[in-house]
């Protein structure tokens, strides 16, 4: 089923949901099973799925190092097939621009159709590790949007080349980012929603934005979306602080403010373990003032760890 038709039959509801990192290539992925079900009571309705950029990797031969791509987290598409199999929810695989063809990005919606996998993320990705800025795959999309038009020209049963009739299109339900306190190349964030909405106009049928801990931003980015036209779903993503460290690299890396109660609470902490309780308990009353604005769903961005979400969950579904 359809994202946008989970938000529909639930009639105004919120609805519960959270993304989940493939686990490294050649670990168990009966350890992220392990993750997923204490969060199954709270029955999602979905439950995204990251993809992994390509990397660099150096092998040491006869005193020299030969440089290597690989991917440390592969096999998104695979997980969420066993989800769907398994949990009988539907799984969503974020597809990337970056380190993929347009060609490559063919294939992937194909298998996607084969395996009844009804929503798709559509990403720009970020650039490839140790490199600063992005840049685009040979023959790959570009940009966020140019994904989501291949996408839908494939929905309207249209393959790149034109090279074989498609006699059963798919009808991918397509989400996209958005940034409540802007990307973090974007100039301002007029600029960014300028991005947003073209994403939209494309076909993009609702939105998941990166993490926020000042619900106010959050308002605000909506009030701003509705302003210029966009008016598909905008899902609120929420991710609990964990350890200390993340005072300092969420804001470096997602280009976000936190709170200066939250901060103060984090400093005192004594140890990580209160640092984790305290991102439950902010996470908890975040939730609970966008239950109240009305969003159709809370998203939680899990990392891989879900004890915190599922005691977040249990004092809100």
């Amino acid at each position: 089923m359809k994202v946008t038709q989970h938000i529909e039959n639930a009639k105004g509801k919120p609805l519960f949901s959270f993304e989940i990192v493939p686990p490294q290539k050649g670990s168990n992925i009966n350890e992220l099973y392990a993750n997923i079900d204490p969060l199954m009571e709270f029955k999602p309705p979905f439950i995204d799925v990251t993809t992994s950029r390509e990397e660099y990797v150096y092998i040491e031969k006869n005193g020299l190092f030969d440089r290597r791509i690989t991917r440390m987290r592969p096999g998104t598409v695979g997980i969420c097939a066993s989800i769907q199999y398994k949990y009988k929810v539907d799984a969503i695989p974020h597809v990337l621009c970056g380190g993929f063809t347009k060609e490559e990005t063919e294939y992937l919606l194909v298998d996607c159709q084969y395996l009844n996998i009804d929503n798709l993320v559509a990403l720009r990705g970020d650039p490839m590790k140790g490199e600063k800025y992005f840049e685009p795959t040979k023959g790959g999309n570009a940009y966020a949007v140019d994904l989501v038009r291949q996408i839908k020209e494939m929905n309207a049963g249209r393959f790149l080349h034109d090279t074989l009739p498609m006699q059963n299109a798919p009808d991918f339900c397509v989400g996209v980012a958005g940034y409540p306190e802007k990307h973090i190349e974007a100039p301002s964030l007029d600029a960014d929603l300028k991005r947003l909405k073209e994403k939209v106009d494309a076909g993009a049928d609702y939105i998941v934005t990166q993490m926020f801990f000042d619900n106010q931003r959050y308002f605000k980015f909506v009030e701003a979306a509705r302003a210029i036209g966009i008016t598909v779903p905008i899902i609120p993503g929420i991710k609990p602080v964990a350890v200390k460290r993340h005072l300092q690299l969420l804001p470096q890396v997602f280009w976000l403010d936190m709170p200066q109660d939250l901060i103060h609470a984090i400093e005192q902490a004594k140890d990580n373990a209160a640092v984790r309780q305290i991102g439950v308990e902010f996470a908890i009353q975040q939730s609970k003032e966008l239950m109240e604005y009305g969003v159709p769903c809370l998203h939680y961005y899990s990392m891989g760890k879900s004890d915190n979400i599922q005691q977040i969950a249990s004092q809100l579904f």
